[in-house]
């Protein structure tokens, strides 16, 4: 079953299925922070005109990425080097979205200590059915 585009509301759902993940609203209203163990890996605005999420990101994949798609920019008021920008226009295929997401989780958890990242390592990740399309998040090697 098809259902479109990824929008927000199904953006935050998978979001949230990825382990001791938390949302916030620390800039108020609109602006939702996710947390892994305190530590943020995205941020969703909710402009209605124009809704983005900022994901962090491996400095080279994050230039290719704005290289690929004219909705992917530098991080909006972050590191321009380790986040991106993605602006929920469509453009971006709902697959590469999702990995972009799984991959900013991964980097964060990265630089956490050993002992959370084996904790969260042993934790299941958002089901496929949450991903927006039915397929799951596309696998591979490390993102």
């Amino acid at each position: 079953m098809t259902r479109g585009p990824l929008d927000e509301q199904r953006l935050a759902a998978f979001l949230l299925g990825f382990p001791e993940t938390t949302q916030e609203n620390p800039f108020g209203p609109g602006v939702d922070v996710y947390k892994v163990a305190g530590r943020m890996f995205a941020l969703l605005a909710g402009d209605p005109g124009a809704p983005t999420i900022s994901l962090k990101c491996e400095p080279g994949r994050a230039l290719a990425l704005r290289a690929e798609y004219p909705a992917v920019t530098a991080g909006y008021h972050l590191n321009k080097a380790h986040w991106n920008s993605v602006r929920l226009d469509g453009s971006v295929p709902d697959d590469e979205l999702l990995a972009m997401v799984e991959h900013s989780f991964d980097r964060v958890v990265a630089g956490m200590t050993r002992a959370v990242r084996t904790r969260l390592e042993g934790e299941p990740r958002p089901s496929p059915s949450r991903r927006g399309d039915g397929r799951g998040p596309r696998r591979g090697g490390r993102r």
